[in-house]
């Protein structure tokens, strides 16, 4: 009998290959515990997708930096299998063996509307493996430059909502640590990030700060929450970006003035704001 934690209609199959039972199909204290953390994932996701799947469409979520599809499978098994509208799941990765491990299970158990593609995001954008809109991006632990990555792809793909877990932030700090010489002699603000650990934190808190303020200027609504006791990672931020609006004038000059503050104006090109048709300012 399964344990009373799992779900009705939840793939014992799945479980078992996500190690969250074992092979005799049993729980012990570390699979309760992943499960309990799959759950809560689960809660912050779930009510975007009964948002799609309510407007009586098929819908496309997108996951980018995939991996195994863990997050994938796990969405598809608690939500996607049962929809009427027929949504799909496709998973983004680069290793071509993870990719073909993730199309065997997904055959294994029946999941016909789970999509793997061994590809780059910048391949991805421009496949015709995917729609040119999508609905909801989401990128669990991409590591470094990797979320910004997913973002390009949610903003490029119009996406209306996108889910992010960033990890490993390291390319902020780096510019940083660089330019850390010249910043002390010009700014006594450069004392935040002197010290090398506090200079890897706090390039890494400003790299999700600037990600914010990314997703505001194109006119998301962004909430930001801790994804409590996930073990894979202590990076534990949870981002959820709502598209609502035009593109806002006031948060891409916010993000131009934080980066100019911290001597990082190098770094704009990477969170790329909107720009009018004439080529100036974003409206909002």
């Amino acid at each position: 009998m399964a344990e009373p934690e799992i779900r009705a209609g939840q793939s014992i199959e799945l479980l078992k290959a996500l190690h969250i039972l074992t092979r005799d199909g049993k729980m012990n204290q570390d699979s309760r515990r992943k499960l309990k953390q799959v759950y809560h994932l689960f809660q912050f996701i779930e009510p975007l997708l009964r948002q799609l799947d309510d407007g009586g469409k098929p819908f496309t979520l997108v996951d980018h930096g995939a991996g195994k599809s863990y997050l994938g499978f796990i969405l598809y098994d608690l939500f996607f299998k049962d929809c009427a509208n027929h949504p799909v799941v496709h998973g983004i990765e680069t290793r071509a063996e993870l990719v073909d491990r993730s199309r065997a299970l997904a055959q294994q158990l029946g999941f016909g509307r789970m999509c793997f593609h061994p590809l780059s995001v910048a391949e991805s954008i421009t496949s015709d493996q995917l729609p040119p809109v999508v609905d909801i991006v989401t990128a669990l632990h991409a590591c470094d430059t990797a979320t910004d990555d997913a973002i390009s792809f949610a903003l490029k793909k119009h996406a209306r909502f996108i889910v992010l877990v960033p990890c490993c932030q390291a390319e902020v700090a780096a510019t940083l640590r660089r330019l850390k010489g010249k910043s002390l002699a010009r700014d006594v603000v450069t004392e935040i990030w002197r010290h090398p650990i506090h200079t890897r934190e706090f390039g890494s808190h400003m790299t999700n700060v600037l990600r914010c303020l990314q997703l505001e200027a194109h006119g998301y609504q962004v909430n930001v929450t801790e994804l409590v006791g996930w073990e894979h990672s202590m990076k534990n931020e949870l981002i959820i970006a709502t598209r609502k609006e035009a593109p806002r004038q006031k948060a891409a000059q916010r993000l131009r003035e934080v980066l100019a503050t911290l001597g990082l104006q190098e770094m704009e090109a990477r969170f790329w704001l909107p720009e009018r048709a004439d080529g100036g300012a974003p409206a909002g």
